[in-house]
């Protein structure tokens, strides 16, 4: 058993990195449980492992006191002086009582505990692994489907994907690959639970991030992003030197870089608007596809007042009030839209300060623009 067991604990020490002094601590603080529980003892014991020998021995130990109140725990000094006479009060007497037939549940316990470390060592490391992962995007397997969760297997671990975490409408089938966004990685009893999304915000600027080169090498940042997973996005980005085009190094040539994006997302529009830090511009851009004709701040509030032709204030409003409220979400700033006709009615357009002027030969309906193509994802949003 000496041999087995010493190439066992080499073996976990070069493979899995766990310290020979931590295992062989935990087999004799196992081998304790066991004595006591198979030999029916109370008594206070102690396990010596001796590794070069492949001996496994037991000691009691007593407490040696003036009187004795409980014989498993203490011996009187007077019974001590009869083994050694260099015994003294508070000393600890030792006494081997290893059982005749202790050493194959000695075995036998030794193995659980070495099984149970390397377990316990294989799910520290993949809880490592994946929890530096988190804010991240994985590629995945769909393994199965309960009411609650979509389990998908990231090769080591398997993670869930909440139902609130799935995209409304999009197909789960067993075995198909899968890109997920890890969110949150915890220790539990049974090993790391991986947590996953489909609707998260963070996997809208991961995609980006592996799509855009600029965006990766930090030439172009995103600033915000506001996301209703599965039907519309809205991302706005900015570029530190002027002379880079910000929106069409997100687009790609001939939208193929967006394109890519929204295939990954099932068709989930999305809106790319340039990011400014004047609210006047950033609240009029995240308001594309609409034309705005001019936008009131309100500092205090934190709220703008946007006036928009009479015939683009559905479309600027939105289906539901949709593009209207990511706008919102997307600035920071509270939006309130108004036509042309009842700013005007209500005096608060035109004024000195507006900067906007609507173009009537303006495409109404168009989200993306490159040299050769344009994007034409929102000709439904009128009403």
């Amino acid at each position: 058993m000496s041999s087995d067991l010493l190439d066992a604990l080499t073996a976990l020490e070069q493979q899995k990195g766990i310290s020979r002094e931590v295992i062989v601590e935990a087999i004799e603080a196992a081998l304790v449980t066991a004595y006591k529980r198979n030999f029916n003892q109370a008594q206070n014991v102690r396990v010596d492992l001796n590794l070069e020998n492949g001996s496994m021995l037991v000691y009691s130990r007593k407490d040696v006191v003036e009187e004795v109140e409980d014989d498993r725990l203490q011996i009187a000094l007077e019974d001590a002086k009869d083994i050694n006479p260099a015994y003294e009060i508070g000393d600890v007497l030792e006494q081997e009582v290893t059982p005749r037939n202790f050493g194959r549940i000695a075995a036998q316990t030794a193995k659980q505990v070495v099984t149970q470390r390397v377990r316990e060592a294989e799910r520290g490391i993949i809880y490592e692994e994946y929890v530096d992962r988190t804010d991240d995007i994985v590629n995945g397997t769909i393994e199965r489907q309960d009411a609650r969760n979509i389990y998908v297997s990231l090769g080591k671990v398997e993670a869930a994907l909440p139902v609130n975490e799935q995209i409304q409408g999009e197909a789960y089938k067993p075995q198909s690959r899968i890109r997920v966004y890890i969110t949150k990685v915890e220790r539990t009893t049974r090993g790391p639970q991986v947590i996953v999304s489909r609707t998260h915000p963070g996997l809208l600027r991961r995609l980006f991030e592996m799509e855009v080169p600029e965006i990766f090498e930090g030439i172009v940042e995103i600033k915000s992003i506001a996301r209703e997973a599965g039907d519309r996005s809205k991302i706005s980005v900015h570029a530190h030197n002027p002379e880079i085009d910000a929106v069409g190094a997100c687009v790609g040539a001939k939208g193929a870089r967006v394109q890519n994006i929204v295939n990954e997302l099932n068709g989930e529009k999305i809106d790319i608007v340039e990011w400014s830090e004047d609210p006047i511009v950033f609240v009029a851009n995240a308001l594309s596809p609409s034309k705005v004709l001019d936008v009131i701040v309100n500092e205090e509030e934190k709220s703008t007042t946007v006036v928009v032709p009479d015939y683009q204030l559905s479309l600027a409003i939105g289906k539901r009030g949709q593009n209207a409220r990511l706008a919102a979400k997307l600035t920071g700033w509270k939006i309130d839209i108004k036509s042309e006709t009842d700013a005007r009615e209500a005096g608060i357009y035109p004024n000195e300060s507006s900067r906007f002027i609507a173009s009537d030969d303006a495409d109404n309906d168009s989200d993306f623009y490159d040299e050769d193509v344009t994007y034409d994802l929102y000709q439904d949003d009128e009403e």
